[in-house]
């Protein structure tokens, strides 16, 4: 099957995330079996979404590894112009939700299946395909548990999320929490006689927005845009009515974080903060969302090398937004973004990417599987 038609395919799988997946895995397995991949699909504790896992080429030696998501973002937009899940044709571009995050790399990398099965690979190239990458890469840390079950250690992975085929070596860590204050309802006439959860937690969000200014003080590195680690808080949602004292209230906050800082000991004084209200008889939560690390490859790495051969682009040191890479180099295995598309694209109503990137990401996956022939 041709790229185009292969995201055509992947497109129509409303694969959102958080929900099941069993529809697009079973179609990329048999797709890759078809070529003579060696296949694992590979359940969550979730019960109902899978990662996946398959191999062309010697399964005894260490090999590359080609990283993406299944899942997207929900496309509930009303500026979508059509079907969001069906692939649409616009001159060079192809409109759809998860064209550019991330299914126009998959389709890449089953286009380059057929060549790379007949080709005399001297090194492996493993597909890992994950779910729940929008979650937070909930789905990942499972696969990559199970890969000194699956294969040798890997020389490297590249992870293609739109980086409009720049390699990338570093990004920022994150990590999202949910916070929950529980209070005691009553009339709003009688407040001495109830606890206000929405009050109480204003006053641990005015606490948690000066400490995200202290963040922007430093430490810095200055290849981020911005230089800074940083926190927002995200989501609220609390109380019923406005004559109900409100007994709950919860926060979503994330931060994000420089390379050498861990993202979770950033929210340790907003955790104290919620805490503290434990002492005025309210009850608290503190729930991790999801966490990942940051990415910080070498310059003069092997797999910068490598990429800067097969796309002909010098690596560009940082970008701000997130991806599974860090969690590989956290296992272990050298990581680099690598792959078609703009992240300005994505997440938005009318996503697209052009057929001139898919071309380019296709040629550089198949000049990696011929520099691992003979």
């Amino acid at each position: 099957m041709m790229v185009e038609d292969l995201l055509a395919r992947l497109v129509a799988f409303p694969s959102v995330v958080g929900t099941p997946n069993g529809a697009i895995v079973t179609f990329i397995a048999d797709y890759c079996r078809s070529h003579g991949a060696t296949v694992a699909v590979l359940p969550g504790p979730e019960g109902d979404r899978c990662n996946l896992f398959a191999t062309i080429g010697p399964r005894d030696k260490a090999g590359y590894i080609l990283s993406g998501h299944m899942d997207v973002v929900p496309a509930g937009e009303a500026e979508w112009s059509s079907d969001p899940f069906s692939l649409r044709a616009e001159g060079d571009r192809r409109y759809g939700r998860g064209t550019t995050d991330m299914k126009g790399f998959l389709a890449c990398v089953l286009a380059a299946l057929p060549k790379l099965a007949t080709s005399d690979l001297s090194q492996p190239i493993h597909l890992a395909f994950s779910y729940d990458e929008e979650a937070g890469c909930r789905g990942v840390p499972h696969l990559i548990a199970a890969l000194p079950h699956l294969c040798k250690t890997p020389v490297g992975a590249i992870i293609g999320e739109p980086s409009r085929m720049q390699a990338v070596r570093a990004h920022k860590g994150k990590a999202a929490v949910r916070l929950e204050v529980i209070g005691r309802s009553g009339h709003s006439s009688q407040p001495h006689l109830g606890l206000n959860a929405v009050h109480a937690m204003a006053g641990v969000i005015i606490q948690a927005v000066a400490y995200g200014e202290l963040l922007a003080k430093g430490p810095f590195d200055r290849n981020f845009e911005p230089p800074y680690s940083s926190l927002q808080v995200g989501v609220i949602a609390g109380g019923q009515a406005v004559n109900i004292i409100p007994d709950r209230c919860t926060a979503d906050i994330e931060v994000r974080a420089v390379s050498g800082t861990l993202p979770l000991t950033l929210l340790e004084p907003v955790k104290a903060h919620l805490e503290a209200l434990q002492t005025k008889n309210f009850r608290t939560t503190w729930r991790e969302l999801s966490a990942y690390p940051a990415l910080s490859l070498a310059a003069d790495s092997p797999l910068a090398h490598l990429l800067t051969e097969l796309t002909g682009k010098e690596a560009l040191a940082a970008v701000s937004y997130g991806t599974e890479a860090g969690l590989y180099q956290q296992a272990g295995i050298d990581a680099i973004i690598c792959g078609p598309g703009d992240i300005g694209r994505a997440h938005r109503p009318e996503e697209y990417i052009t057929v001139g990137e898919l071309h380019a990401c296709q040629q550089m996956i198949e000049a990696l599987g011929a520099r691992l022939s003979g």
